[in-house]
């Protein structure tokens, strides 16, 4: 027996068909099948021209196409020349149009849309994995928003959280004893936000952290005149790059993250 072929048609690239296809074709024990992929089919021309090689070759058709008369054509063609063909998105639209009580729009391609979008996602978020906590400032002049602060001031979760809406955070933290990077003075200062917060909520905040690893709470790293001296060079550096300061202070992460959305696009 010849290898069957599998025609695939699509209005876009063609790749759910070609998967589901191949999916099916696996539960049959490796036996194999020449799958001829059409995509980008967007007249009755070209369907015609498919079934017509479908049926010189006994071949089968298995298309997505979102358009209704185009998959009510390739059907009807299809069943009039004695040619096999399975309608894979057709029918899950028709369900879910009953379900959603709403007209599908039948745009091709939205998945790659949506997949663009995901990867988008996933380049920031490995973006602020990469650039978190100073350990590259060359990402500072590529990010679409610097954080600084001292630390203890959730610049790492608030980084991830605006990753999640596909924005390339880098974050610097702020100490006195070191020198800042320099590209915090060359990049724009409305890429930058500074996030402040209180001397008492920031005391008790590193408190709770040492003892959480089971340090003495006592350290200068919660020492009150050590954070006082810690928010001073915070304040000058800030105003050194001009940039935007947020009060922390009383914000969940959440709500930091949406006020920088916010100012990002006004």
């Amino acid at each position: 027996m010849t290898r069957p072929i599998i025609y695939v048609v699509s209005d876009s690239v063609g790749e759910t068909a070609d998967l589901v296809t191949k999916a099916a074709i696996s539960q049959f024990n490796g036996k194999d099948a020449e799958i001829k992929r059409f995509p980008y089919i967007e007249d009755y021309q070209h369907i015609d021209e498919v079934i017509s090689l479908a049926k010189l070759n006994h071949g089968v058709i298995v298309y997505t196409l979102v358009k209704p008369k185009m998959r009510e054509y390739i059907k009807t063609q299809a069943e009039r020349e004695n040619v096999s063909s399975v309608d894979i998105i057709g029918p899950l639209m028709d369900k879910f149009q009953e379900l959603y009580h709403k007209e599908p729009l039948c745009e091709p391609g939205l998945v790659r849309k949506l997949d663009d979008d995901y990867f988008k996602k996933v380049e920031a978020i490995e973006f602020a994995v990469k650039y978190d906590d100073g350990r590259d400032p060359r990402g500072i002049l590529r990010a679409d928003i610097v954080l600084v602060g001292v630390s203890r001031t959730s610049k790492t979760p608030l980084s991830q959280y605006l990753a999640h809406k596909r924005y390339k955070v880098a974050n610097v933290p702020l100490v006195p004893e070191v020198d800042p990077p320099e590209e915090l003075f060359q990049v724009s200062p409305d890429k930058c936000f500074g996030l402040k917060i209180s001397s008492e909520k920031l005391n008790y905040i590193r408190r709770e952290r040492l003892l959480a690893l089971g340090l003495n709470d006592e350290a200068s790293y919660a020492n009150i005149d050590r954070i006082k001296s810690e928010l001073e060079y915070f304040d000058k550096i800030v105003t050194k790059m001009g940039c935007k300061v947020i009060d922390v202070t009383n914000k969940a992460v959440e709500e930091t993250a949406n006020i920088i959305m916010n100012m990002k696009r006004y």
